[in-house]
Formats: structure tokens, C-alpha cells, sequence
């Protein structure tokens, strides 16, 4: 099957495509199950912290859905665009995801545990898969034990087809999310910032204080001149498999 065109949207600085290598040598390894995990919403001062969960197919390249790329070299547009023909092309998918509340009470990393786990427990409900092994972008490793085989690689969400994809189910699944959020809380403008850092969060914040999905942990609520509104203090909690 040829290779579709390219979609408008698609950063000039991602035209390399992702591949299965690091699938492939995982495989060699043993491992049957091979996914790809991404996390989405660390950086934000609202909403959910998500984690996709993606298992592509072993077959060759041409059958990829063209451009399955890292979702933030993709424009919003784009990603909407391609998000029914990822879910679709892959084998299995899922997204889990962390509350605003318990990014708060448990801090990010249990955050990144809990939603790994509830995406694990998805993919294993709706698809009943196991992953063996699951390469996972950046250097942290908030997978293990949940799988016994982790590969941690940078920038894994430009080079490795099966982060990708789940890099772009997740952002989609976020930010249809936050674009619903933005309903019920329109003077933050949650369609267009999906809760990250920006000139109108910030002087949104400073008029009107944080909402029900705000991160009230996090160090932009010592800049709310808000009296009486005082940063969140997180409890300690070890994470439990």
C-alpha cells in the first residue's frame, strides 16, 4: 500500500519516520508483546497527567498510516486528522490517566505510575494483552515493575513507531479532554493552552485564582495573588503494583 501523503501540519523537522527497531531488538530478545508509552500533561498546570499505551503491527513500513510522527511535530489539526486511523491501525491502544487531584496529592512520578498502571489494566481489559516489553521516551524510568522489560530511550517519540503512536493517541485523547474542560471553565481558555503555561493562563490565574482542575501543588500558585490561596502540600505515598 503506498505511503499516504503527508497531512498539513507536519513539522519540516520530523520528515525521518519512526521505525520498529526498537521493537525488532527487543523481539530478538524474547519478547513477544512489544509497546510503545508516552506520557502527556507533566508540564501543565491543569488537567490530567495521560499515558498512551500503543502495540503496532509486525509488518513492513509501507502499511503505517502516513505521518505517524512525535505529536508535537504535529499541528493540533493534524494529529485530529490522523488520530481514527492510528487507533485503528493499531493492534491495541490505550490511554490511562492521572487527576489534577492525585498529580497533587502523590506528585508527578506516582502520578506517572498510576496512570501507566490504569493504561496497563485498559489494554489488558479491552484487548486482553500483556505487554513483555515496552519502550518508553525520555530517561525516567515510571514504567518498571508494571512491565518486566523496559527500554528507556530519548526522544523515542521521533525514532520509535510504536511511542509515536501512542504519543499522538494520547495528546488526542488529552486535548478533546481539555477542550471539554474549557466548557465549564472558559476564562482559562483550556481549547487553546490545554492547560500548559501561557500569557492568558497566567493573567487568567491572577483574576480569577485557580479552578477544580488547577495543580494547586505546583510552583505557579506561589505567583496568585490570591489572599488566602496557598500552595498545595503533597502527602508522601509509596507507589503499590
Amino acid at each position: 500500500m503506498a505511503a499516504a501523503k503527508a497531512p498539513k501540519g507536519a513539522a519540516k523537522s520530523s520528515r525521518v519516520a519512526p521505525t520498529r527497531e526498537a521493537e525488532d531488538r527487543l523481539r530478538a530478545e524474547g519478547h513477544r508483546i512489544v509497546v510503545g508509552i508516552d506520557e502527556v500533561g507533566k508540564g501543565a498546570w491543569a488537567g490530567p497527567l495521560a499515558v498512551g499505551i500503543a502495540l503496532v503491527p509486525d509488518a513492513d513500513a509501507s502499511d503505517v498510516p502516513a505521518p505517524i510522527r512525535d505529536s508535537k511535530s504535529l499541528s493540533e489539526k493534524a494529529r485530529e486528522a490522523m488520530f481514527d486511523a492510528v487507533a485503528a491501525w493499531c493492534t491495541a491502544w490505550s490511554v490511562g490517566m492521572a487527576s489534577p487531584q492525585e498529580c497533587d496529592e502523590w506528585g508527578m512520578a506516582e502520578a506517572q505510575r498510576v496512570a501507566t498502571k490504569r493504561a496497563l489494566a485498559t489494554l489488558r481489559t479491552a484487548s486482553n494483552i500483556t505487554p513483555d516489553a515496552a519502550v518508553v521516551d525520555g530517561s525516567w524510568n515510571f514504567v518498571s515493575p508494571l512491565v518486566p522489560r523496559v527500554q528507556m530511550m530519548v526522544k523515542a517519540d521521533t525514532s520509535c513507531l510504536s511511542v509515536a503512536a501512542a504519543s499522538i493517541l494520547a495528546k488526542v485523547t488529552r486535548d478533546r479532554l481539555m477542550r471539554e474542560l474549557a466548557h465549564d471553565f472558559p476564562m482559562y481558555r483550556f481549547e487553546g493552552n490545554k492547560g500548559y503555561p501561557c500569557q492568558w493562563h497566567r493573567t487568567a490565574l491572577a483574576g480569577y485564582g485557580p479552578s477544580a482542575v488547577h495543580r494547586t501543588s505546583w510552583a505557579f500558585m506561589d505567583d496568585v495573588p490570591w489572599p488566602g490561596i496557598r500552595r498545595r502540600e503533597r502527602t508522601q505515598r509509596l507507589f503499590a503494583v
